[in-house]
């Protein structure tokens, strides 16, 4: 990805969930298979064994961004077959690189669906506009939270009002801010997948103006933190 060199790695959320050890277990036994020696039918059986819940999790996982990033419904699902069969899971070594392949795949589908529905709505901005001095960053402790605080907001016990928050941002702050703060893409990742997969008028996208997007999403972020803390 252009602009940002290897070594910058920064998100808004500072470090991504890790893995759960289930999914690092089961990729291990996997693996195990791939080493070219022949493996009786009991060994694969084995090593297989609980594929059927590793999937629903990826699955569960994926429509949750998903749908954060178009809506409920069948458009998310879609969505999730889309990422599950177009992943390069082959080339990836280990499952987090393999969970990151998948929401790549996931985003490059959703912001397609979203060009597709509109094809204006992902369009790089001509001009930009400061998001009142409201916060000075773009990383999410800029606006008072820290990845766990997101996360619990995301998927915790207050997720249909967090939920209703996101849905209510304007749509291309809405997606820049799942890229980055949930997706984990740094601002260079951001800008290019929406270039190159955000419609006609997205080619103008530049790191700047993903973490503008960025400011003002968080500002709305801050205040909901605000309210939630005054109830």
């Amino acid at each position: 990805m252009p602009e940002e060199t290897q070594a910058s790695t920064v998100t808004l959320i500072p470090a991504q969930p890790p893995v759960p050890a289930l999914a690092v277990e089961f990729g291990e036994r996997v693996r195990g298979l791939l080493d070219g020696q022949p493996h009786d039918d009991a060994a694969v059986t084995e090593a297989l064994d609980g594929m059927e819940a590793m999937v629903d999790m990826i699955a569960a996982g994926l429509y949750s961004m998903a749908s954060m990033l178009v809506g409920e419904g069948e458009d998310s699902i879609r969505l999730v077959e889309t990422a599950i069969a177009s992943a390069d899971l082959s080339a990836c070594h280990n499952p987090a690189e393999s969970r990151q392949s998948s929401r790549c795949a996931l985003c490059v589908a959703a912001l397609e669906l979203l060009a597709q529905r509109d094809s204006a709505s992902l369009a790089a901005p001509g001009t930009l506009e400061a998001a009142g001095g409201c916060i000075e960053d773009d990383e999410l402790d800029a606006a008072g939270a820290s990845g766990q605080e997101l996360l619990s907001m995301l998927v915790g016990p207050d997720r249909d009002r967090a939920r209703n928050w996101l849905a209510g941002l304007p749509t291309l702050t809405r997606t820049i801010f799942v890229l980055r703060a949930v997706a984990g893409f740094t601002t260079a990742e951001t800008a290019a997948l929406l270039a190159a997969h955000g419609g006609p008028q997205a080619a103008g996208w530049t790191t700047e103006a993903v973490r503008e997007f960025c400011r003002q999403g968080l500002c709305s972020l801050a205040s909901q933190l605000l309210h939630a803390a005054n109830r």
